[in-house]
């Protein structure tokens, strides 16, 4: 399990822009992982709408911001028009992201257990040590909160 303080495991993901994250390319400047469980549900949309609406406050304290789930690179670039969502949305369709971060664990949901992804957020320095974790989120008042940590950053 990850702790606050290691070094971000490097990962390069596909978009929905066309184009590919990789974190080692995002030396010399903070960014927001945040892995959210499938698009267009309603707290994952709620999730990413309210990153999108801080993306220019975000941007203003130096940071970029990335949302992961295992849908296939499509789903996001539908999730992302839907919305008008603003944030890089990347695809984790081998869920090697997800385990290489902690955050696929067993889920319950009507007593039914399932493996799927634990809404969790990861704020990276600019060095790529992870500075802040936040697992199991809530939704409501998150986006601002990881804004609150980028700027003591």
């Amino acid at each position: 399990m990850l702790q606050e303080g290691d070094k971000a495991p490097d990962f390069e993901l596909p978009t929905d822009t066309g184009t590919t994250f990789k974190l080692s390319r995002q030396k010399g400047h903070p960014v927001v992982l945040y892995f959210y469980p499938k698009d267009d549900t309603p707290g994952c949309t709620t999730e990413s709408k309210d990153f999108s609406c801080l993306a220019d406050q975000f941007k203003a304290a130096g940071a970029d911001i990335v949302g992961i789930s295992p849908d296939p690179v499509a789903s996001k670039a539908k999730f992302r028009q839907k919305h008008d969502l603003t944030v890089q949305l990347a695809a984790d369709a081998e869920k090697s992201v997800v385990a290489a971060y902690g955050v696929w664990a067993e889920k319950s949901m009507y007593g039914k257990k399932y493996m799927g992804v634990e809404r969790s957020t990861f704020l990276v320095d600019k060095a790529g040590k992870i500075v802040k974790i936040w697992h199991k989120v809530k939704v409501p008042g998150h986006a601002e909160a990881v804004l609150a940590a980028v700027k003591s950053l």
